[in-house]
């Protein structure tokens, strides 16, 4: 049984549900998606299901991936591919829409959070800082990252300005308030990381 699907991010609204209960919620829009490959144990060394998802031109693709899905008898080409690690109980060519989800069910969603370029410590790690009067000079700087004699550098792990965001991120235990088949959507409860239109892969809990 596949375990999960490739979607996209639309946005988040509010419902209602049917005590009057508003819920915030994410709309992802996810699938269809197709198999594009089944991996056996015996084969392999692990079971597994790659979903493709989101039609592409072929110039758009290498040439690599055109004779991947090719070789797999792809009529459409597909932009996203991404491995689900389940027993296969499908064929190449098959496809998994939102039924695979039930209301109520809990899924973890993963998906690549926001970049916020590069940021200093207050904003990254949550520093307090200094003292903001004037003549303390200083207010927004990480103060002492090492000793002087010995070892005589700076200890890796330290917290330090740098990149922030743009990461792969996982919110586990998320609810799905409903699904709607006809459109593709799946809405799930609280917010999933990523921007608008941003790629997520949504899992079943114990998959």
């Amino acid at each position: 049984m596949v375990s999960g699907l490739i979607g996209k991010k639309l946005g988040m609204t509010q419902i209602y549900d049917e005590n009057r209960r508003l819920h915030p919620v994410t709309v992802i829009e996810a699938g269809p998606c197709r198999v594009t490959a089944v991996k056996t144990k015996g084969h392999h060394g692990y079971d597994a299901v790659q979903l493709g998802y989101s039609e592409v031109q072929e110039r758009k693709l290498t040439k690599a991936q055109v004779g991947h899905l090719r070789t797999s008898g792809q009529e459409k080409l597909l932009r996203h591919l991404r491995e689900f690690r389940c027993v296969p109980d499908c064929q190449v060519g098959d496809a998994v829409t939102v039924q695979l989800f039930e209301k109520g069910e809990v899924v973890h969603v993963r998906g690549t959070s926001k970049g916020k370029g590069f940021q200093g410590v207050m904003k990254r790690h949550n520093f307090g800082g200094g003292p903001a009067s004037h003549g303390s000079m200083f207010h927004r700087a990480p103060g002492s990252i090492g000793c002087s004699s010995y070892p005589s550098r700076v200890l890796k792990n330290k917290k330090l300005p740098g990149q922030m965001g743009n990461k792969r991120v996982t919110v586990k235990g998320l609810t799905v308030i409903d699904t709607r088949p006809e459109e593709n959507l799946v809405l799930i409860a609280g917010a999933v990381p990523g921007p608008v239109g941003g790629l997520v892969l949504i899992r079943k809990a114990g998959g």
